[in-house]
This record gives structure tokens, C-alpha cells and sequence, in this order.
């Protein structure tokens, strides 16, 4: 195996887990900072203010990109273990 297969590797692994990751936190992100400049215009200071809205947001960003995020990491999964068989040989 050389240093150039064990880059791409983690170059396909790394921009998958972005890909992959970066919808919910974005959205978690965003209603985070909804939330609190809702919090800073009226002076609620309540914790858990937050964390419903951003559970609500992310399970429906989890259902509705769920299938593409799931192809995402089949596809790599399946990448690395044709990998695997051409590494053995």
C-alpha cells in the first residue's frame, strides 16, 4: 500500500464525513443563532430555550437528508473494501 492510496483514503474519508456532517450542523448552527439573538432582544437567559428548537431542526434535516447521507457512506464503505481485495493481491 503506498502513502498515495492511504491519502486518498483519508481524503475520500474525510470530505465524506463533511459532507455528511456538515447539513445538520449548519442548520444546528443557524437556529443557534436564531435562538439566541431571540434570547438577547427580549433578556430570556433559559438554557434549555435552545435545545428544542435545534432537536426539532436537526431530526427533520436527519429525515429528509437521511437516504442521500446514508448513500454517502455506502458508496465509501463500498470504495474501501474493493480497496481492500486490491491491497492483499
Amino acid at each position: 500500500m503506498s502513502e498515495i492510496m492511504i491519502m486518498s483514503i483519508i481524503k475520500k474519508a474525510l470530505l465524506t464525513g463533511m459532507m455528511v456532517a456538515g447539513p445538520i450542523l449548519l442548520v444546528s448552527l443557524v437556529i443557534g443563532l436564531i435562538i439566541s439573538i431571540f434570547q438577547a432582544t427580549t433578556q430570556i437567559q433559559e438554557q434549555t430555550l435552545t435545545f428544542v428548537p435545534k432537536l426539532i431542526a436537526i431530526m427533520f434535516v436527519v429525515i429528509i437528508g437521511g437516504p442521500w447521507m446514508l448513500n454517502k457512506l455506502v458508496i465509501l464503505t463500498t470504495e474501501l473494501m474493493n480497496m481492500i481485495s486490491v491491497v492483499t493481491k
